[in-house]
């Protein structure tokens, strides 16, 4: 199953030009185009299938500061800023609540790592703080479980994948932007070398700046231009509880579980110590760049090899401008959900607070994640293609990041000042 999304009525025409083409209607996409219609610069927002219906509405709707990484930090603490201000821009409640998030270890070899950030990022004046054993069992009433300490971050929360691509969507279209489902975009059109347009499957649209917001799609898109962008799958299963009493509005995790209270009443609920990793062709081609991550996190890793493989090699990696494309054959990626993953979720999460064995699975869903080399996205021009950005490879990170990452996105796309320093997120780090 997928997440019900909003509905939100989009526009059917493809306009002869504009000003800038995003491609790619996920939260990136809708938030960078949210920012330039307040800025009465002209945009369209072209999305292959439906906006949202990818990881934008299939993730955990974690919105953190906690354990990124120092050099991602500015846009987390960023964004948690432009979420407060997210109903009076889009007129919705998208759910941002800011309850806290923690982790908690079982261990004090589990405690080391979150010491060792804290220490890392104990020069950006955030309110993460150690907590222990005793602060946990008041913060989380009804554990069971013994815990050595955790970390945690008041200041975190959570928003409603499923209500926030919809309220974003709807406010950028109200303030100008077009935005067209079922519009697959097959390739750029250059004129000097640089981008002149798009061409889409219903016609050619005329525009001067690109931005890629495509997610896992951004690697083969890019490929078809013989330009490398390494970005690997992987696939999080996830659960959805029917409305019940629970420990805390406190998001919380764990080495192998996490849950966050959602704005029905009900959970969502994860096994957070373990990735599901389809192997593709990709795996040969760029596997060499991963070895770094992969030492350091292979335990976290369940290879899989099969459907996803063969579908993936079903796929054109070249196409003509005039299509067709890989992106009409599938218009939504829809992974299969791994049922050991939810039963260990469950199985970990009732272990550590009892209370989830009263709880009822009302929806079980997955979704697949594009991941960088080094978990950082790509919010960055390129040199070679004037008139293209990308905002792409977040690595699971991009919905908790977006209103900041969609806003640089639109700040590089317009030429205005950054709203935080686009230096980690270039494009030309992952070519060394």
């Amino acid at each position: 199953m997928a997440p019900l999304i909003r509905p939100v009525q989009t526009s059917s025409d493809l306009p002869k030009q504009t000003t800038v083409v995003i491609l790619g209607g996920g939260i990136i996409g809708l938030t960078a185009g949210l920012t330039l219609a307040e800025r009465g610069i002209p945009v369209t927002i072209l999305e292959k299938g439906r906006i949202g219906a990818e990881q934008s509405s299939r993730n955990l709707g974690w919105v953190r500061k906690l354990n990124r990484h120092p050099e991602d930090v500015a846009l987390a603490v960023t964004s948690d800023q432009l979420w407060t201000q997210m109903p009076q821009r889009t007129g919705f409640d998208a759910g941002y609540r800011r309850a806290g998030i923690m982790y908690a270890a079982r261990t004090e070899a589990e405690m080391e790592p979150h010491r060792k950030w804290l220490q890392a990022v104990s020069d950006l004046s955030l309110d993460s703080r150690l907590v222990t054993p005793r602060e946990i069992d008041d913060l989380m009433p009804g554990t069971a479980q013994k815990w050595a300490g955790g970390i945690y971050t008041p200041s975190d929360g959570y928003a409603e994948p499923t209500l926030a691509s919809s309220a974003i969507a709807t406010a950028a279209q109200q303030k100008g932007a077009v935005i067209i489902e079922n519009c697959t975009a097959f390739s750029l059109s250059l004129a000097g070398g640089r981008v002149a347009g798009v061409h889409t499957e219903r016609g050619e649209i005329k525009c001067d700046q690109v931005l890629l917001a495509a997610g896992l799609w951004s690697r083969r898109f890019l490929g078809n231009m013989g330009i490398s962008l390494p970005t690997l799958p992987m696939v999080a299963s996830v659960i959805r509880t029917a409305p019940m009493d629970g420990p805390s509005d406190i998001a919380f995790g764990a080495s192998d579980f996490s849950f966050r209270k959602r704005l029905d009443g009900g959970y969502t609920v994860t096994q957070r110590g373990a990735l599901c990793h389809p192997l593709t062709i990709d795996n040969l081609l760029i596997g060499l760049k991963y070895l770094p991550t992969l030492r350091d996190n292979w335990k976290y890793l369940r290879l899989s090899l099969g459907r996803e493989f063969l579908g993936d090699l079903g796929l054109p990696r070249r196409w003509k401008d005039t299509g067709p494309s890989p992106f009409e054959r599938v218009r939504t990626k829809d992974p299969l959900v791994d049922a050991g993953l939810i039963a260990e979720a469950i199985a970990n999460t009732v272990k550590a607070f009892p209370v989830f064995e009263k709880a009822e699975i009302r929806e079980t869903w997955a979704g697949m994640i594009d991941v960088t080399p080094d978990s950082l996205p790509v919010i960055s021009g390129l040199d070679r293609v004037p008139g293209l950005t990308l905002a792409t490879g977040f690595s699971g990170h991009g919905f908790g990041t977006s209103p900041a990452a969609g806003q640089l996105a639109a700040d590089l796309v317009s030429n205005a000042t950054p709203i935080v320093d686009p230096a980690p997120y270039r494009f030309s780090r992952l070519s060394k």
